[in-house]
């Protein structure tokens, strides 16, 4: 399609991963694990604070959205990148490059949005114990989503929205494995600073204040916990928050560094690897750190298990 002597990109060409033509194979099984492990430790979370009574509190709450988050995030790019590392023609129509974009920007801040509740639930839990049923009420527990999926509703489309007014011409090779907004404004031969400017502003709010509630949050937990001297109680609390705050740091890093602190010495490379880790390391290790690792929930599935072994007896 053409306008005047410009031609209008009408799809988009994912180069995606920098890897060599004989080392495919291995990272397409690596990367088809990771995606299992992440759709299959969430999806098993789920089904698990589904399936359990005892799990019907407001910490669980939280862990089966942000497993459904998890989820969901990580399917919005895994299964592209799977697919083009299989075909010869990587491409990816305007639209649908898009719709990738926002559903991205979407679950990413719903990610953050619910890190944020799950830290506060856990300082209320930890700070207020004998207020915690009080506090954390199922009417505060569903506002705090609702209002969550509010604002990344609100936020995706807006990206979206000033995306779609861009123009694109010639150049149509995306040096990412997803329709990432920095390379789409990179491609663009429109005037970009109305995008950028929200991406710094809006997006800083997003993504920085969500970031420091949850170091305040914790760091009021170890606080109230050093208060008492209790070795046992210190160690645990530094084993359960020092696991956390690493998946928090690597989340939130990673998404500081390349959308609102980019470095103009940064490499399509790095920025790719860099990527790699907030969309997909993420959202696997979570289940391990928040959920599997707890022994309520460990006896959650032996119980699950060992009524299926007794049925099939």
């Amino acid at each position: 399609m053409k306008v005047g002597n410009q031609s209008i990109v009408s799809e988009f060409l994912l180069l995606g991963l920098p890897i060599e033509p004989n080392q495919r194979d291995l990272f397409y099984a690596l990367f088809l694990a990771m995606y299992l492990t992440t759709v299959l430790g969430n999806l098993l979370i789920i089904v698990l604070i589904h399936l359990n009574s005892h799990l019907h509190t407001p910490m669980y709450f939280f862990l089966s959205n942000l497993s459904f988050s998890d989820l969901c995030f990580s399917s919005v790019t895994m299964p592209k990148l799977l697919q083009n590392m299989q075909s010869q023609v990587p491409h990816i129509p305007y639209a649908g490059c898009l719709t990738q974009m926002y559903f991205f920007l979407f679950f990413g801040d719903l990610e953050s949005f619910l890190l944020v509740a799950m830290a506060y639930d856990r300082y209320v839990a930890i700070c207020y114990p004998l207020h915690y049923t009080t506090i954390m009420s199922p009417k505060l527990c569903l506002s705090l989503v609702a209002l969550s999926w509010v604002l990344t509703t609100l936020h995706a489309m807006l990206h979206t929205l000033l995306m779609a007014r861009l123009c694109f011409c010639a150049d149509n090779v995306i040096p990412h494995f997803f329709c990432d907004i920095s390379a789409l404004l990179k491609l663009s031969c429109s005037d970009t600073w109305v995008n950028e400017l929200v991406i710094v502003t809006v997006g800083g709010l997003i993504v920085v204040i969500p970031f420091l509630l949850i170091i305040m949050s914790y760091a009021r937990i170890l606080c109230s916990i050093l208060k008492v001297p209790s070795a046992k109680g210190i160690c645990k609390a530094f084993s359960t928050c020092g696991s956390h705050l690493s998946i928090v740091s690597l989340f939130y890093g990673t998404l500081i560094a390349l959308y609102l602190c980019p470095s103009a010495n940064n490499s399509n490379v790095k920025e790719t690897v860099m990527a790699m880790m907030y969309t997909v390391v993420t959202p696997m290790l979570n289940p391990f750190i928040y959920s599997l690792r707890n022994r309520e929930m460990k006896g959650a599935l032996g119980r699950v298990l060992w009524k299926k072994i007794f049925l099939c007896y």
